[in-house]
């Protein structure tokens, strides 16, 4: 059993992470553009299972002994598995690499779809840490978004969620249509009161193919201004500074020691495997970082799976090149920055000291010590534009 005990301190080590997407969803929120499905028969959750167990030993065929540093069971909605179907994916995850006591093991759960039994089966099949889909403390919101759960439902989620794992974490929508800064501080605030250690805060954005994107472009809603919706990240970097959950990343807020030891994998540009439909995966292979690509649509996949033994059909071997500007796009996230020296390794050559010159005359990028460069909280609101200005 992998996940029991008490978590592992955090390192700077970028790690090796596994992620494990499970598709299905019981409704498809109006602003998601994630790979997930909605069934209204039952999911062959045992068939599902059996398909992890073997992309995950292809992987393992792939990258070789690994230590795991952290397992992530994202979707879609995780929480809607059975326990014994994520006890059964652990339990490969372990059989193929070396997975320590204690390591993090994090599943995304909706509030509407918790119950109590469950959460103790997954606390029992390894889980220590859950990260939950609030989006919004108020129910009007809550509609509009098109979620499934009320706020008295997210409460008691979040206060069994405290009571049965080690770690909590929770995820809210801001810059909402006529969101004003004193109403989300209120609302930020109640939220920090019930968080145990950690708060995903995302602005809203609205992605191509979403029912949003076609409710917006038709002027059904309009959200905050440019101006407006860096008032609201200016506030919230406050807020959660003054509460003892600073910005860690970009949208990431934690209390010291309570960051997540799976994002930071990404962030950190380390290793992760990804498994199942749509999930994509970044390891070294003979000696070079190796994209992979799943097939989305959850039954293709599978009889993929079952046919020869994975369901991968795309992916790249990345150059040197964009190597470094990937490293760029996710460091940069980070409060911490990027270790200069790596990107010179991955890059073979400086950042250009003209162009650094110019980003922090501006106020975007500031150096930390001699060895590590940071994007400003001015520079973090136009990241892109700083990453590809530095990526020239």
């Amino acid at each position: 059993m992998i996940g029991t005990g008490q978590t592992m301190p955090l390192d700077r080590s970028p790690g090796f992470g596994v992620y494990i997407h499970w598709p299905f969803c019981a409704a498809k929120c109006p602003y998601c553009d994630f790979n997930s499905h909605v069934r209204h028969q039952p999911v062959d959750q045992e068939r599902f299972a059996r398909a992890f167990e073997t992309e995950l030993k292809t992987m393992r065929a792939r990258t070789g002994p690994r230590e795991v540093t952290s397992v992530f069971l994202g979707g879609g909605t995780p929480s809607l598995m059975k326990p014994e179907t994520v006890s059964a994916v652990l339990e490969a995850v372990a059989k193929n690499w070396t997975v320590p006591a204690g390591i993090e093991v994090t599943l995304e759960a909706n509030p509407s779809s918790v119950e109590a039994e469950r959460f103790r089966g997954y606390r029992a099949a390894g889980v220590n840490r859950v990260s939950l889909g609030v989006q919004a403390l108020n129910d009007k919101d809550l509609r509009f978004l098109g979620r499934l759960h009320n706020v008295e439902e997210a409460l008691q989620a979040i206060g069994l969620a405290r009571e049965i794992f080690p770690r909590l974490s929770f995820d809210l929508i801001y810059a909402r249509p006529g969101q004003m800064p004193e109403a989300w501080a209120l609302e930020l605030e109640e939220a920090i009161g019930h968080a145990a250690d950690h708060l995903s805060l995302y602005q809203l954005t609205i992605e191509e193919g979403t029912p949003f994107h076609a409710l917006h472009s038709a002027r059904k809603f309009v959200l905050p201004d440019n101006d407006h919706a860096a008032d609201l990240y200016a506030l919230t970097q406050e807020v959660t500074a003054a509460h003892g959950l600073p910005a860690y990343e970009i949208s990431n807020h934690a209390r010291p020691g309570a960051e997540s030891r799976h994002n930071l994998t990404y962030w950190r540009y380390g290793e992760y495997v990804g498994v199942g439909p749509g999930a994509h995966g970044r390891f070294v292979e003979n000696g070079r970082r190796t994209v992979t690509v799943a097939e989305k649509m959850p039954e293709t996949w599978a009889n993929l799976v079952e046919a020869r033994g994975h369901g991968v059909t795309g992916g790249e071997v990345l150059t040197r090149a964009e190597e470094a500007d990937e490293f760029l796009l996710m460091g940069l996230r980070l409060a911490e920055g990027i270790d200069l020296q790596r990107y010179e390794t991955l890059a073979g050559r400086s950042l250009a000291s003209d162009r650094l010159s110019v980003l922090q005359e501006e106020g975007l990028v500031a150096p930390v010590g001699n060895a590590r460069l940071r994007a400003t909280t001015a520079g973090m609101i136009v990241l892109d534009a700083v990453v590809a200005d530095l990526a020239r």
